[in-house]
């Protein structure tokens, strides 16, 4: 697939001060912008995927009523990630 190029964007003078000051080693200005284009991205999909998420919940619960205190949502993630950190334990199978 062939690559392509994102449009031009003008900024202040001082702005592309601030993004060279803050480039490492060897990192250029491109490939700067680019890592910050597919974080952009991939933020507004998480955002996406959540928004869609919360209606998919609404919905259920105004088909069913069906709902869970705050509690036992916080107890089931406790749960859940106590059992993931005992997996996660050196010298454990």
């Amino acid at each position: 697939m062939k690559s392509a190029v994102l449009p031009q964007v003008r900024i202040e003078p001082a702005l592309r001060a601030n993004v060279e000051a803050v480039l490492g080693e060897g990192e250029s200005l491109s490939a700067f912008v680019e890592s910050a284009v597919r974080q952009a991205v991939e933020h507004r999909q998480a955002l996406r995927d959540f928004d869609e998420r919360c209606s998919a919940s609404l919905k259920h619960f105004l088909a069913t009523g069906e709902s869970h205190s705050s509690d036992d949502v916080l107890d089931e993630l406790r749960k859940r990630t106590a059992a993931r950190r005992a997996q996660l334990q050196p010298g454990r199978t």
